[in-house]
């Protein structure tokens, strides 16, 4: 059993006019606007979270695993309806051998890319979408740290805001089909999350992340 404590899930929204006063009408509404976008996996707003998580407790050594994810967020207009979201995963990884006399390794993991085209509206229940391809590149720069394949499959996000509360999950299911590595990939990843906005536009977020491997 792997045994993991996230360490850092950080994102900072500031306003110079706070530090001025109280902000206007016209401030806390496009502060407000801002607080709900960063909950929103799908806005269409450019934001990098930054996650850091370790694990602990790995194979016959109790070893451990330090994983910087960099997962960049940028969005395309394609139409007057419709959004393409891209969400990359960089994963940055150091981790110690699971087995006696092995060595630390430290490099870049695999990176895995998802593209969601969501309606720029919500549906008329004020559920927001989005659906599309995820691809998995073999980018590890060393093989203890990634899986040496190429990987594909269907990703989706479903959401609600409401009352300054967002909730919703998001899904993806990859399978490998092709290159060198000795394990095939076919892996589901399911993260369902809630956050929520204070009055002065702080936004706080829980999610839990599930994943299994088929």
């Amino acid at each position: 059993m792997i045994r993991r404590l996230p360490i850092l899930l950080l994102c900072v929204l500031s306003n110079g006019a706070f530090g001025q006063g109280a902000p206007s009408p016209d401030q806390a509404a496009k502060a407000a606007e801002l607080a709900k976008k960063l909950n929103n996996p799908v806005a269409a707003l450019i934001s990098v979270p930054i996650q850091a998580n370790w694990d602990f407790g790995i194979g016959d050594t109790d070893a451990q695993r330090f994983l910087l994810n960099v997962q960049p967020v940028v969005p395309f207009s394609i139409s007057k309806e419709l959004n393409l979201i891209t969400r990359t995963i960089v994963p940055f990884v150091s981790a110690q051998s699971p087995v006696p006399g092995g060595s630390t390794t430290s490099g870049l993991g695999d990176i895995v890319q998802s593209f969601f085209v969501s309606p720029k509206a919500p549906t008329a229940g004020g559920w927001i979408v989005g659906a599309g391809p995820v691809l998995l590149y073999p980018t590890a720069t060393e093989s203890a740290l990634g899986a040496g394949k190429w990987g594909a499959g269907p990703t989706a996000v479903v959401l609600k805001q409401e009352k300054g509360f967002t909730y919703g999950l998001l899904a993806n299911q990859i399978w490998s089909f092709a290159g060198w590595g000795g394990t095939d990939v076919n892996a589901m990843f399911l993260p369902p999350f809630v956050g929520s906005t204070t009055r002065r536009f702080t936004t706080l977020m829980l999610n839990t992340q599930s994943s299994h491997a088929w």
